[in-house]
C-alpha cells in the first residue's frame, strides 16, 4: 500500500510525501542495507546510500545497521544523516540497528542513547523500558529481529538489559510463523586479530557471539547480519561454533560512512570472502522471494563484489 503523508508542528506543515507499505499476502520484495554510517563529514554517505537508491527504487525498506552517526548527541550529525537519506527516507520506512556511538555525548561519555530512542518510532517489544532498544518486525515471509548489543556500555543504566533482552529474544523466536528469521545486530560473533594483537589460525568468537549463537541455533535462524568492525566479510555457515552446511549464515556488512579501518584486521579462518585491501564503503541489497533469499554486496558505484544465496 501506498500513504499520503505530512508532517506538522504549531502551525507549519511540510510537503505531502508518499510512502510505501508492506505488500499484503506478496512475499517477494527487497531491502536496501547499510552498515555504520558513522562519519566526520556525511557527504560520502549521501553520495553512497542516494546511488543505491536510484539503482533500487523498488526497494521497500531499508536497514541501517548501527552506529548511524560517529556522536549520538551531535544533532548536527543526525542532520547529516537525515539529509542524507532525505529522498529516500521519504518514500520508504527504514529499520535503525543501534550501535556503540549512539551512546556517547558531545564531551564523549558514555550516556543513555536517549536522542537516538527519540529519532525512530519502531514496533513495540512490550516492554516500555526499552521501548525503540530492541525490536522484530515481519515483511513477506521474513521475520526480523532486531538486537540491542550495547548491553555492556547501558549496564551502568540499565542493568537488567541484557537478561530481559535474551527472554525476550527467545520467546520472539520461539513464536514467529515465517518461513525465514533474520537477525540484525551491532556488535560482531568473531573476533579479529590485527598488526598488534595476532590470532593466526585461531578461531575466536566474541563476548556476543558466545551469548548469541547458541539461541541463533536453537531456533535456527537463518541469517544474521552484524556491523561495527567497518570491513565486509561473509562467512561460511556456522553451527555450534563450527563450520556446518546446516548452519547460520553470519555476514559481517562492511562501512558506508567514511570512517574506515583500512587493512587492519587479519582474515578469520571462518571468513569465506573478503574484499581487495584496502576497503572503500559498500552496501547490500537482500532479495527476498517464496523460496530464496539473496545478498549482495556492492561497492559505492553499484559493482557487485560478492552475493549469496539461501534457499528452503
Amino acid at each position: 500500500m501506498v500513504y499520503d503523508y505530512r508532517l506538522g508542528f504549531e502551525n507549519n506543515r511540510s510537503d505531502w510525501y508518499k510512502l510505501k507499505t508492506a505488500k499484503e499476502n506478496n512475499n517477494k520484495f527487497k531491502a536496501l542495507i547499510f552498515p555504520d554510517s558513522q562519519s566526520n563529514d556525511y557527504t560520502e554517505w549521501e553520495s553512497l546510500a542516494m546511488n543505491a537508491w536510484q539503482n533500487n527504487q523498488d526497494s521497500d525498506f531499508f536497514i541501517n545497521m548501527g552506529d548511524l552517526v560517529d556522536n549520538g548527541y551531535d544533532l548536527v550529525q543526525w542532520n547529516g544523516w537525515f539529509d542524507g537519506v532525505e529522498p529516500m527516507v521519504n518514500n520508504i520506512p527504514v529499520a535503525p540497528v543501534q550501535g556503540n556511538h549512539e551512546t556517547y555525548t558531545t564531551d564523549w561519555q558514555v550516556a543513555m542513547p536517549n536522542v537516538y530512542l527519540e529519532m525512530f518510532k519502531l514496533p513495540t517489544n512490550g516492554n516500555d523500558k526499552y521501548q525503540n532498544q530492541y525490536y522484530s518486525f515481519d515483511y513477506g515471509d521474513v521475520h526480523f529481529t532486531v538486537i540491542n548489543t550495547q548491553d555492556d556500555e547501558m549496564a551502568e543504566f540499565e542493568p537488567d538489559l541484557l537478561n530481559e533482552q535474551l527472554k525476550w529474544l527467545e520467546n520472539d523466536l520461539a513464536t514467529t510463523d515465517k518461513k525465514w528469521k533474520v537477525v540484525l545486530m551491532h556488535r560482531d560473533i568473531l573476533n579479529y586479530g590485527r598488526d598488534a594483537k595476532p590470532l593466526g589460525d585461531e578461531i575466536s568468537f566474541s563476548r556476543h557471539g558466545e551469548i548469541y549463537m547458541p539461541i541463533f541455533d536453537k531456533y535456527d535462524v537463518d541469517a544474521v547480519l552484524t556491523a561495527h568492525l567497518h570491513t565486509y566479510r561473509r562467512r561460511a555457515l556456522i553451527r555450534d561454533f563450527a563450520q556446518n552446511e546446516q548452519g547460520t549464515l553470519y555476514i559481517l556488512t562492511g562501512v558506508a560512512g567514511n570512517v574506515r579501518y583500512p587493512s587492519l584486521w587479519h582474515k578469520n579462518p571462518l571468513d569465506e570472502y573478503v574484499p581487495p585491501q584496502p576497503e572503500t564503503n559498500n552496501y547490500l541489497v537482500l532479495e527476498a522471494d517464496e523460496n530464496s533469499l539473496t545478498f549482495n554486496c556492492y561497492l559505492p558505484d553499484s559493482t557487485q563484489i560478492d552475493t549469496v544465496t539461501l534457499t528452503k
